[in-house]
């Protein structure tokens, strides 16, 4: 499922902020960027995002500047001063320039620069106010999330009462009356006489296949009981979309088995047709977490 959230936050001298966005995806797959200094944060990251999604492709960006004086600058007067009149010194007895300024602070160790630092204290208040703001960020996510599932909701709705109406209408077929099974069964046998001689065991075993054929009676109920179990899931609600996807696959594999047992143009499309809604539906899932 699609979604996306920003949250600021600020600690201090520490202004932070989340981005947060998902796309589709089979399983849960997050990819993270933390910047210097707050790759501690990882593993809280990837287990409070276990904990509220279990699908999708997500993508979750940590920025954090520090405001205010963020390093020192520190001179060492005195040796510098040393350095100046050596150099000085030399410099009249050789005939030489004077020493500059800068260069003399370009010598290593006059100039030192110290960062600013927090205490460990101070660390982990920042550190839990980091971990509080991707949790709000999650929310959010989350919220845009149920959206979304709420109109797949409908979709998902429409496309399991259409392949109702499908099913019913192969129940209707007049060819699945059980006068035109045994005349077809009939038929087929009798055919089956006048053909090559074929020795009673052989003809017994062409019956019983001709009889399996003749009857989409098991493929009907099976259908009947996915598309209740489809809609209980939905009802249910929360993280559904896998097992969806597994009865999506049975719908699938009901409609091949009309189509390959049929022995009409009726049933045959219907079977058609119910294998194109299974592949809409299908499709849709996809984009259930």
């Amino acid at each position: 499922m699609t979604g996306f959230a920003r949250v600021s936050g600020s600690h201090g001298p520490w202004r932070f902020g989340w981005e947060v966005r998902s796309v589709n995806g089979k399983g849960l797959d997050l990819r993270l960027r933390l910047p210097p200094g707050f790759e501690a944060l990882e593993t809280d990251v990837r287990s409070r995002t276990g904990q509220v999604l279990s699908r999708g492709s997500v993508a979750a960006n940590l920025t954090a500047t520090r405001e205010g004086e963020a390093s020192t600058v520190r001179v060492n007067q005195g040796a510098l001063e040393a350095l100046y009149r050596a150099m000085a010194e030399s410099a009249r007895r050789l005939g030489a320039a004077a020493p500059t300024l800068d260069s003399l602070l370009a010598v290593k160790g006059m100039v030192e620069i110290t960062e600013a630092e927090d205490s460990e204290e101070e660390r982990r208040a920042l550190m839990a106010a980091v971990l509080d703001a991707f949790d709000r960020a999650l929310a959010e996510l989350g919220t845009m999330r149920e959206r979304e599932g709420s109109a797949l909701n409908s979709v998902l709705t429409e496309r399991l009462d259409s392949i109702t109406g499908l099913v019913s209408r192969a129940e209707r077929l007049p060819e699945r009356s059980a006068e035109a099974v045994k005349a077809r069964i009939a038929d087929q046998v009798r055919v089956l006489m006048e053909a090559a001689s074929l020795d009673p065991d052989r003809l017994h075993q062409e019956a019983i296949l001709a009889v399996t054929k003749a009857d989409v009676r098991e493929e009907l109920d099976r259908l009947v009981a996915h598309i209740a179990a489809a809609r209980d899931l939905m009802a249910a609600g929360g993280p559904v979309g896998r097992r969806l996807d597994f009865l999506a696959q049975e719908f699938n594999r009901e409609a091949n088995t009309l189509c390959s047992k049929s022995n009409s143009v009726a049933l045959t499309q219907i079977g058609l047709d119910l294998k194109l809604l299974v592949d809409q539906f299908r499709e849709q899932i996809q984009n259930l977490e």
